[in-house]
């Protein structure tokens, strides 16, 4: 079987320490030949200059396609497009268009009054100007502010009729939990990519906690099979197995790619990746 295609998320740096972190990331990572990669908003748009700061570093000097992820959150449409142009003019066409995640302390999201009442309404805007190609998000687990799963492929087609061009699924930890969720959209004529998003463990409470907050259902066996693999100094090993074996089964059911959510740390999905065939390729090590 042929290397599958790959892409990486990266946060934007808020210190010193966290720009070489992420750099060092790049370093690994980008040598691998990903057909993209992408850089987050902080929640609240909290980190909107560094991420944009970052995409056009990452731009120039890495040699590899960047998606700039663009929120609803706390910014006019004016300014929201302006962001958008910018990243135009730098040579960036891509963009991960999301609603975002409500600012600290609020307990819903609430639109700019000027701004975008939706991700739909900024996928329309973006996908108007003819200057981009539109990435969106997908839930197969349903979002924590959806009745179902079906309500979620319901809005994954309304993005998708005003522009979307491919989807990013959220993070999941059962091959079949992406498969029901890909025949439920085929089912409603979602017919772009849909790529999972595949979360290396490398630190399951945390990731378990997370999971908890943005719906992703975790099943028992995961936590058996990590209180053993802590007490047997285990926990990388097995991160490296389960997240293995979950891309194959995926790839082998014929997802299309897949998108890691490296949180900055490049060794476990290196790994993962030397698992899957992935290695790195001559020019873009130079050029890393």
């Amino acid at each position: 079987m042929p290397a599958p295609s790959i892409s990486f998320e990266f946060f934007p740096p808020k210190s010193l320490e966290a720009s070489f972190r992420l750099w060092e990331t790049l370093g690994v990572l980008a040598p691998l030949g990903p057909d993209f990669v992408s850089v987050t908003y902080g929640a609240g748009g909290t980190t909107r200059d560094l991420t944009h700061d970052a995409v056009k570093t990452i731009h120039k000097n890495y040699g590899v396609p960047v998606a700039a992820h663009l929120t609803c959150v706390d910014a006019t449409r004016a300014e929201t497009l302006e962001i958008a142009e910018s990243y135009a003019a730098a040579g960036v066409t891509q963009i991960v268009a999301l609603r975002g995640d409500p600012p600290a302390g609020a307990d819903a999201f609430r639109p700019h009054p000027d701004g975008f009442d939706s991700s739909v309404d900024l996928v329309a805007a973006l996908s108007a100007t003819g200057k981009f190609d539109i990435r969106v998000g997908a839930y197969p687990d349903p979002h924590p502010e959806a009745a179902s799963m079906q309500d979620c492929v319901e809005y994954l087609k309304r993005k998708v009729d005003a522009g979307a061009t491919s989807a990013i699924t959220q993070f999941f930890f059962e091959a079949d939990t992406y498969f029901r969720f890909r025949d439920a959209c085929a089912a409603a004529g979602i017919d772009v990519p849909l790529i999972p998003g595949i979360l290396p463990i490398n630190n399951w409470t945390r990731v378990r906690s997370f999971a908890e907050r943005c719906g992703a259902a975790v099943p028992a066996w995961l936590d058996e099979a990590f209180a053993r693999a802590d007490r047997d100094g285990r926990a990388d090993l097995l991160a490296t197995a389960l997240c293995t074996e979950l891309c194959t089964d995926l790839l082998d059911g014929g997802a299309p790619a897949l998108h890691f959510y490296t949180l900055n740390t490049p060794a476990l999905t290196r790994d993962i990746c030397a698992a899957l065939g992935v290695t790195a390729k001559a020019d873009l090590a130079r050029v890393a």
